[in-house]
């Protein structure tokens, strides 16, 4: 039960002329030949990326985080004689007039 003979791919092969054409199949299989390179392509550059990060993770388990450093106190700004206006909204001063 499940297995292929000879004469089922005959068969498969036959249909697939008789829809498509003969015209039809070679550029079909050239689509996806192509289509299948990009796939293993995409998939070779994902596990890479994979290694990639694992390497790097790897690499950094081993580093200390630097100790925190005591804050300076702030320092004020002299004061430069100019007054900020406050924020008003345009469609509020359009309704307004």
């Amino acid at each position: 039960m499940g297995a292929l003979k000879p004469w089922h791919i005959a068969v498969l092969v036959v249909v697939l002329i008789l829809l498509f054409g003969a015209k039809r199949l070679p550029d079909a299989a050239r689509s996806l030949g192509r289509s299948l390179r990009i796939i293993k392509a995409e998939t070779k550059s994902l596990a890479d990326d994979d290694r990639d990060l694992a390497g790097k993770a790897d690499a950094q388990a081993g580093y200390q985080p630097y100790p925190p450093q005591q804050a300076a106190p702030p320092q004020q700004q002299p004061y430069q004689g100019t007054v900020q206006q406050p924020v008003v909204d345009p469609v509020q001063r359009a309704r307004e007039n």
